[in-house]
């Protein structure tokens, strides 16, 4: 499946009623996101499932492709576009071998070994980082954006970078190979979300060309 790493926008349901997440979503949609994720930690399966149902009504709409964090399950009974799995997950291959060749599988790196095995067993794509300090609730160890530079040029799969990053702090990145950036706060929080998203990818294209 052919996807846009450029802006890959995060949910988090803090500060948020479905009604008010659903239309975050939509307005990030709006503004410039180019993959969305859904992530729930703390939900069981069929609340999960049930927001990411409603979350693909919308992005779907956008023709955006939906991104399920952790939960292959999920990602099947939702028809998502694909999964995204940290190390304490599903291994890329067996989410591979679920989801078959055409669903997207992205995969947490935080070094070039890590990155090269996710590489090697299907992953699409990587996300590493934390870049900065977040204020999700996910547990994050900060990643030197050296170590984010070795990893773009070690795989021929697109990294995205991860973690605390914003229109006032992403300017770090201005020099690495990155194929886009994964935001959550920094959307999900917005006061205008649809404004944010479109300062974020104009910046993040921006930075592509220099």
């Amino acid at each position: 499946m052919q996807f846009d790493p450029t802006l890959y926008v995060i949910t988090d349901r803090s500060g948020h009623t479905t009604e008010s997440l659903l239309h975050a979503v939509d307005q990030a949609c709006a503004g410039g996101a180019t993959l969305i994720q859904v992530r729930e930690k703390e939900a069981g399966g069929r609340d999960f499932l049930t927001l990411a149902q409603q979350v693909k009504q919308v992005t779907d709409h956008h023709n955006i492709p939906l991104i399920i964090d952790d939960r292959v399950d999920v990602a099947l009974a939702c028809d998502a576009a694909g999964v995204h799995v940290g190390a304490s997950d599903l291994p890329v291959a067996v989410c591979r071998t679920l989801l078959g060749p055409d669903k997207i599988v992205g995969a947490t790196a935080k070094t070039v070994e890590a990155a090269l095995a996710a590489w090697k067993d299907g992953a699409n794509y990587l996300g590493t980082g934390a870049i900065h300090p977040t204020s999700t609730r996910v547990a994050t160890r900060l990643t030197p954006v050296s170590t984010l530079n070795v990893i773009c040029r070690a795989v021929p799969i697109p990294v995205v970078a991860i973690g605390g990053l914003t229109a006032d702090n992403m300017n770090v990145l201005s020099d690495s190979p990155i194929a886009g950036i994964a935001v959550v706060s920094a959307v999900m929080q917005a006061d205008d979300p649809c404004a944010a998203a479109s300062l974020l990818r104009s910046k993040m294209c921006n930075m592509r060309k220099s």
